[in-house]
């Protein structure tokens, strides 16, 4: 078995050592993100854990962003993009991927590249021995640690349109165990001839895992809920809000004003401020 505690781990390339056995780990692959990432890590902090901030990011990052991370308590690991073929690369490029299946309810930022996506399965490198995933796009709102105690894969549905889409996943949050043998098993699986993961690694890791346990929704309650299935949203139990497709951060992104009272809660915890009473909070429109 590879020594997953090793730094020079092929393909990952942590800076310091690990200081607990269990992380949040989130993925960075852009400057935008890594504004998306401090509010994330600011929130975990104010939630309450004792468990490491881990920001895998892909070596694009400016040194103002990595020390803005830095600064938030973030373990840093660089992480190389994934060995993928030629053939698998062309199939995920962006025009590629998006041209065969287009984005319908929603939009990604121009920046967006879906073949970064994969550079996620990293975590399963990673010497801990529990891990939580969340995007750079998700705030927590209250303490997330029992998370570790789930058992690998646990996600929340891909719930934001209608109740229809319970049968699917998504994998803006999910429950790991490190594994240089999963890592092994993942890759191998990835890339094979005709391969085509029409939404990334959200529907590779639903394949790769047949058995993914589901979580609560509101350990992952997508910001578009609110729009769209307002009587499902409910503060009291909201642990964690994804911010999909529309970016807080982007002031011209699409359903803005709808959006706008999630928007300023993100606001509080991307500042240095104090952030809501999530008592005071308003309900959604129609709820």
């Amino acid at each position: 078995m590879t020594d997953r505690s090793d730094p020079g781990l092929e393909g990952v390339r942590p800076e310091g050592p690990a200081r607990s056995t269990r992380a949040f780990v989130t993925l960075v692959t852009k400057d935008d993100f890594a504004v998306g990432a401090r509010a994330l890590l600011r929130s975990l902090r104010l939630a309450g854990t004792d468990a490491d901030f881990v920001v895998m990011h892909t070596g694009r990052l400016s040194h103002d962003s990595l020390d803005m991370l830095r600064a938030q308590g973030a373990r840093l690991v660089e992480t190389d993009l994934l060995p993928t073929s030629a053939e698998f690369d062309a199939a995920h490029a962006r025009d590629a991927l998006h041209g065969r299946a287009p984005f319908t309810k929603g939009t990604k930022p121009d920046f967006h590249t879906p073949l970064d996506n994969f550079a996620k399965l990293r975590l399963w490198q990673l010497d801990y021995e529990r891990a939580v995933f969340l995007d750079a796009d998700t705030i927590a709102l209250r303490p997330l640690d029992v998370l570790f105690d789930y058992p690998e894969l646990c996600a929340a549905p891909n719930v934001y349109e209608s109740l229809a889409d319970f049968h699917r996943m998504n994998s803006g949050v999910f429950t790991a165990r490190p594994s240089s043998e999963t890592f092994d098993r993942l890759m191998e699986k990835l890339d094979r001839p005709g391969a085509f993961w029409r939404r990334t690694d959200q529907t590779f890791l639903q394949d790769a895992f047949p058995g993914w346990h589901g979580l609560p929704v509101y350990y992952n309650m997508l910001q578009l809920v609110w729009v769209n299935l307002p009587g499902l949203w409910h503060w009291p139990s909201v642990k964690l809000v994804h911010y999909q497709y529309a970016k807080p951060w982007t002031r011209d992104a699409e359903k803005m004003p709808e959006l706008a009272p999630l928007v300023e809660l993100w606001e509080a915890y991307a500042g240095d401020g104090p952030v809501p009473d999530l008592d005071t909070l308003p309900a959604p429109p129609g709820a």
